[in-house]
């Protein structure tokens, strides 16, 4: 199995195109990358209310200890120390709702950004590299195969003209030629369909 072709001119535009492909898959991840990271700056202010809730349940906690050790009126004071701890720890909830949205925002912009844009890069590059590889295999094979130079060359002879027009004429023309069995028309019309098709006889 080939992957590239063997002529310079379409060789050098498959490794293009397998360049380019790279490189736009490269360039969308790295875009995805940088947008999720962006969006993740939006998850700080919830984790500074965790912080803070966090902080804030904690010391009232402990003033709430601290009160309920005050004689007959201990208990008293310490309900509503203790009603404001759980609102701090409401606090730090929020905040980490918040993180875990902004996370989740972030990790599906991020692979719909990547998913996406690969997708139509994969769409408009991978079916003709896999089809050139395959009729190149195909060609391949029906050049080697008993005669397989006749069909090439029947299909050289249904294809440009531009490239029939270099080769010599001969008497009563290729095609007249290639219909009296001409070996040496069946073999230069077979090395055409074989460049035609990036291929080295």
């Amino acid at each position: 199995m080939r992957l590239y072709a063997q002529t310079p001119a379409r060789r050098n535009r498959q490794v293009l195109g397998d360049l380019l492909a790279a490189a736009l898959t490269a360039a969308a991840v790295w875009f995805a990358l940088a947008a999720h990271e962006v969006i993740m700056l939006l998850a700080e202010p919830g984790r500074k209310v965790e912080s803070s809730g966090d902080s804030l349940a904690s010391e009232l906690d402990n003033a709430g200890d601290a009160a309920s050790k005050v004689p007959l009126v201990g208990d008293l004071l310490k309900k509503p120390l203790q009603s404001a701890a759980d609102a701090g720890t409401g606090f730090a909830d929020a905040g980490q709702s918040l993180q875990h949205g902004v996370i989740q925002v972030a990790t599906l912009t991020a692979t719909a950004l990547i998913v996406i844009p690969v997708f139509f890069v994969l769409l408009l590059w991978l079916p003709p590299r896999l089809r050139w590889i395959r009729r190149s295999a195909t060609v391949r094979r029906l050049a080697e195969a008993p005669g397989g130079p006749d069909l090439l060359a029947l299909r050289a002879l249904n294809g440009s003209l531009r490239d029939l027009a270099a080769l010599p004429a001969p008497p009563g023309g290729l095609a007249d030629a290639w219909r009296r069995g001409d070996q040496r028309v069946i073999a230069d019309l077979c090395e055409v369909a074989l460049k035609q098709a990036g291929l080295r006889p």
